[in-house]
């Protein structure tokens, strides 16, 4: 069989930890939350564990990706857009024209995230971020819950 399994560390559980972050979005796009998350595993001296990482809302999502070239950001921006766009003949359109798009854009990127920690630290890869993705063009205040159970 291909690969190598790393030493396997055991731990008992001691620590449940949570607190809710507060985004204020600039409209449509990415914010990177990753610096956040990296506080908060600091602030509570996690060890090892998991992240939990839950977004209060339904039309924005939640991403690890791409952190270093920006225009990687820009192309999943055009994807979601031309899988969601907002000419469709959508029904409910109470809230404006990018409301419905917003809402299939969420629901096919997800909500909830997990990541490993491990040495006190976030186990993400070299060039991977935690970002809150806006979908909608105005501006909006987005709670996210961040877990740690360790």
């Amino acid at each position: 069989m291909p690969g190598q399994m790393s030493a396997i560390v055991e731990v008992a559980l001691q620590l449940i930890a949570s607190a809710t972050l507060r985004v204020d979005t600039p409209g449509a796009g990415f914010t990177d939350i990753t610096g956040h998350a990296v506080g908060f595993i600091d602030q509570i001296s996690a060890g090892e564990g998991v992240l939990l990482i839950y977004l209060r809302h339904t039309s924005a999502s939640l991403a690890i990706q791409e952190n270093a070239d920006p225009d990687v950001q820009s192309d999943l921006i055009a994807a979601l857009d031309r899988l969601a766009p907002e000419d469709a003949p959508w029904i409910h359109d109470v809230e404006g024209p990018d409301d419905m798009p917003a809402h299939v854009k969420a629901m096919l990127n997800g909500v909830s995230l997990h990541v490993p920690v491990t040495g006190g630290k976030l186990a993400l890869g070299t060039w991977q971020g935690i970002y809150l993705w806006e979908h909608r063009r105005a501006p909006h205040t987005r709670n996210v819950v961040v877990t740690v159970v360790g």
